[in-house]
Formats: structure tokens, C-alpha cells, sequence
């Protein structure tokens, strides 16, 4: 899979990026970190990158999620 520093990456854009979002909102999260996975998986490593992706993930889950 991941090195454990970019495992430690991913997550902490995850939370970054879901920070305003309630725990148990587990849809939207799920959501937000499958693209960055998605992203990581492709070769992407730079951070802010990998933010700019969550962020629009989360602005396009569906509301009910958020």
C-alpha cells in the first residue's frame, strides 16, 4: 500500500479538509477520502494538491451527506 509518512499525509489532509465536518458524518468522509486516495494512488503527493482535491470532493458530496 502506502509508506507510513504518506499514510500520515493522507490522513491528516483528511482531517484537515473534514475538519468542519461532525465525526459520525462517516458518507462525506468516506467520500472525501476515497478521491484523495484515488489521487495518492495515481502518484499525487504534494499536500496542497491533495487538499484542493478533498475540498472539492466535499463540496460535491451529495448534501445529505454534509
Amino acid at each position: 500500500m502506502f509508506e507510513q509518512a504518506t499514510t500520515a499525509l493522507l490522513r491528516a489532509v483528511l482531517d484537515e479538509v473534514c475538519e468542519t465536518l461532525p465525526r459520525d458524518e462517516t458518507g462525506a468522509r468516506t467520500h472525501v477520502a476515497c478521491k484523495i486516495l484515488e489521487a495518492a494512488k495515481t502518484g499525487e503527493a504534494t499536500p496542497e494538491v491533495l487538499r484542493q482535491i478533498g475540498r472539492k470532493a466535499l463540496a460535491q458530496a451529495p448534501t445529505m451527506w454534509r
